[in-house]
């Protein structure tokens, strides 16, 4: 594997996803070995064309001869290029190039709320750019899919759980958002969105726990009370990371409580009205 030579690619230091990435690069041969740094620790005088503020939005990539720097979506296809000169026409084509810019662009703005920074984070004067709608399209992407993950699971409990209308799971999910925002809204308005953005995720990622029951499902005769035990298993996984996570946005035990109280409501609700 070709490694692209003298070309410093910039990451986020308070980014978990951009340390791992970025280091694979290295550690598969993509990137020299010092073809790391994280933006908050270069220099101003290193890179005069640097846009530091762009750089913290998108990955930045400097060309160490000419001081060229490309951002985003364009520096990881440099890096790919270079490994993989059969790609290069792909790279080119302005449909492909545009659809990868807005998939980067979504995971980018959302960066955060994905995989948080640690608690230390923040310390730096520059920070990410927070884009209304990148976060809705976050909020709407996990909206629909944990909906659909959950509508297929709820099958497997049968007879444990009442059956419900096919749009149940989507209303129960959807009504989270409103629920958990209008209490986010009262007690800190500001840290609306990231809280927002970080309860969705835990959701999701409940679902992707989910999915291997309902693959099994498909070639075994799975009791309902095993489905059950996992989902609860899920639930309490989810607990735990929804107490960390607003542990690191410093929200206290509040919307944990509430978080617990909407899913009891809605479960009680199911019960009482089957």
């Amino acid at each position: 594997m070709k490694a692209l030579k003298n070309h410093l690619i910039l990451f986020d230091a308070e980014c978990p996803m951009c340390r791992m990435y970025t280091q694979a690069f290295v550690e598969s041969g993509m990137l020299d070995n010092d073809g790391r740094t994280a933006y908050q620790e270069l220099p101003a005088q290193a890179c005069p064309m640097l846009d530091r503020q762009r750089a913290v939005n998108e990955i930045a990539l400097v060309n160490q001869e000419t001081g060229e720097v490309t951002y985003g979506v364009e520096s990881l296809f440099k890096v790919f290029a270079a490994s993989f000169p059969v790609l290069k026409p792909l790279f080119l084509f302005r449909p492909f190039v545009w659809l990868m810019s807005k998939l980067y662009a979504f995971i980018a703005f959302n960066r955060r709320v994905i995989i948080p920074a640690p608690v230390a984070a923040n310390s730096f004067e520059l920070q990410p750019t927070f884009k209304l709608n990148y976060r809705l399209a976050y909020l709407f992407a996990t909206w629909l899919l944990t909906a659909i993950v959950l509508s297929a699971y709820a099958s497997l409990m049968t007879g444990l759980l009442p059956e419900g209308s096919v749009y149940r799971e989507y209303l129960i999910c959807g009504g989270q958002i409103f629920f958990q925002g209008a209490i986010i809204s009262i007690i800190h308005k500001s840290k609306r969105w990231d809280y927002l953005g970080n309860m969705m995720t835990i959701s999701f990622g409940g679902a992707l726990l989910l999915l291997p029951v309902l693959l099994l499902a498909q070639w075994f005769n799975l009791h309902p009370l095993f489905c059950a035990i996992w989902f609860m298993a899920v639930a309490g996984l989810m607990l735990l990371e929804h107490i960390r996570r607003t542990k690191l946005l410093e929200l206290g035990w509040m919307l944990t409580t509430s978080w617990v109280l909407y899913r009891i409501l809605v479960l009680l609700f199911i019960l009482l009205t089957n």
